[in-house]
């Protein structure tokens, strides 16, 4: 085992006070490089741009223990109403910056969230009336109706945050919401403790070194785990600069490369395919100082990071997690000896494995260990590990088991410990790094009066990795055609957001089905084939 110590002892510590904490010892240096607006903040003024909105969410009457939902794309008001939250006693629960009405309202009312900071371009459209909790809505660079100014919380006031009442494992310190294994997203509930420890398997021996002179590029949305806790957090914790972009743009990208001297960034797949094509067409910079980076969030195919090292001269380190975990479980290495970019790597410190056979994976007594270089499920436990999902005791029960988190992805172990993913038993597609939920899916289909029944798969694609596909039996009276075909998808983006569109339909009589009425998700996929 290569890595068994930690950063520091994680033991009560918040979150916050870390980061806090490092505000003070780099007090001059720049933290954060808001790509969206040219902002450049020192770690001295992010500190106080925590502090006075943690005062001025107390002043506004936010309460120990209330939702705080940030709808935000990445941006420097993101990072600052983040930590504040936390500071605040409030726990924060973070809404990807595409979603469409329906999602949003979900999500707001799931975690019965009182206060949405967000800003006027993604909320138009959007209804947020009939919300019993939501009480307050601040935007940060455009006014919606009947908003607050997010500037008003950076107003100076006197009264101070209060203390924590409970440890920091007992503290939740964010709700992300995942769609889990199945169905409707769900808020995984992750503690101080969780998100530091993680942070600390992180930064320990022998795992991902990062350090104050690190000038990082973040295009990953804060809002997810990614680039939450193996981005933003770690980076403001060491003293590193971390440059945030809106989206991925790979023109954009190549000029903040050589303009910010980027020393690494995290990729998903589909963005690293990308940039393989432009540094094909001449277009990324040679005379770069990008040393590594981390790939995750989706599979990744074994000639790529091959692929991408000989057209940059950039190393890979693939790592593997997930929300509940959050979220990394396994990261490799780029020591000669130890390279191994088609591998997720070893195990993070204090992080236990276990390879066992699926069948029969929910009666605890059938549970069997697999010989080395066999496939089985990946089953894991470790201080990182969510407390479980917000108010789905039975969800939690079929994830956690005895301690142990069950984890869907089927991998294999090498004799040197090396583990890599070879399969999926739960349904979720992976498109371009964001988790599709089937079920999600098909229950905006089977809105459309045209839909009796409906099945919805991942097929691999080159460019994203899975696209989600649709397969719809019609109710009588309705007749197949190309203009129904895109009807259909264009019914499901007014819902949900981008990536949850099928990319491609297909009519059929009947949707292969369990007796108890349970869609055959691997008959759907033998048919695209």
């Amino acid at each position: 085992m290569l890595r068994t110590e930690l950063y520091a002892d994680p033991t009560n510590i918040f979150l916050h006070d870390a980061i806090l904490a490092s505000c003070r010892r780099h007090g001059q240096k720049i933290a954060l490089v808001d790509a969206s607006c040219g902002r450049r903040v020192t770690y001295g003024e992010y500190g106080e741009m925590v502090e006075a909105a943690a005062r001025g969410l107390v002043a506004a009457g936010v309460r120990p223990g209330e939702l705080i939902a940030i709808f935000l794309p990445n941006s420097w008001e993101f990072c600052v109403a983040y930590h504040a939250a936390t500071l605040a006693g409030a726990l924060p629960t973070l809404l990807n910056p595409t979603y469409r009405e329906r999602e949003v309202r979900h999500q707001l009312g799931n975690s019965c969230a009182a206060i949405l900071i967000s800003d006027r371009p993604n909320i138009v459209g959007i209804n947020l009336a009939g919300l019993p909790t939501l009480r307050t809505l601040y935007c940060t660079r455009e006014q919606g109706s009947g908003s607050r100014a997010f500037s008003d919380l950076l107003k100076p006031v006197s009264i101070k945050p209060p203390a924590p009442e409970e440890n920091s494992e007992a503290t939740l310190a964010v709700l992300p919401y995942s769609s889990g294994t199945t169905g409707l997203p769900k808020g995984v509930m992750l503690s101080h403790l969780n998100l530091v420890a993680n942070i600390y398997q992180l930064l320990g021996p022998n795992a991902v070194k990062l350090g104050e002179a690190d000038n990082i590029l973040c295009f990953l949305p804060l809002y997810h785990i990614y680039g939450l806790n193996v981005m933003l957090n770690p980076a403001l914790l060491v003293g590193a600069t971390l440059v945030l972009m809106p989206r991925f743009n790979v023109a954009e990208l190549t000029s903040l490369v050589l303009e910010e001297s980027i020393s690494m960034m995290p990729l998903v797949p589909p963005a690293m395919n990308a940039l393989c094509q432009a540094a094909e067409a001449g277009q990324f910079p040679k005379n770069h100082k990008v040393l590594w980076v981390k790939s995750g969030a989706a599979p990744l195919a074994p000639e790529l990071p091959k692929r991408f090292t000989a057209l940059t001269g950039i190393l890979v380190r693939q790592g593997y997690g997930m929300t509940e975990a959050s979220p990394v479980t396994h990261a490799g290495f780029l020591e000669p000896e130890l390279y191994r970019p088609d591998s997720i790597g070893h195990p993070l410190a204090q992080t236990d494995c276990r390879v066992m056979a699926t069948e029969n994976a929910s009666a605890t007594e059938h549970w069997r260990d697999v010989p080395t270089g066999d496939p089985g499920e990946l089953v894991m436990r470790g201080p990182q590990f969510m407390k479980g999902y917000w108010n789905e005791p039975d969800a939690t029960a079929a994830a956690l088991r005895d301690g142990w988190y069950w984890s869907g992805d089927i991998v294999t172990r090498d004799r040197e410990g090396f583990y890599r993913v070879v399969d999926r038993r739960k349904e979720m597609i992976k498109y371009k790094g964001f988790s599709v939920a089937p079920a999600e899916v098909e229950a905006v289909l089977l809105e459309h009066p045209a839909v009796r029944e409906c099945g919805v798969v991942g097929r691999p694609d080159a460019a994203a990795g899975e696209i989600p596909v649709a397969f719809i039996s019609l109710h009588d009276g309705f007749v197949t055609s190309t203009k129904l075909r895109d009807e259909l998808c264009t019914f499901v983006g007014e819902r949900l957001t981008h990536y949850k569109q099928p990319r491609e339909v297909h009519f059929v009589d009947v949707v292969p089905k369990t007796a108890s009425g349970k869609v055959l998700r691997r008959e759907l996929r033998q048919m695209i084939r």
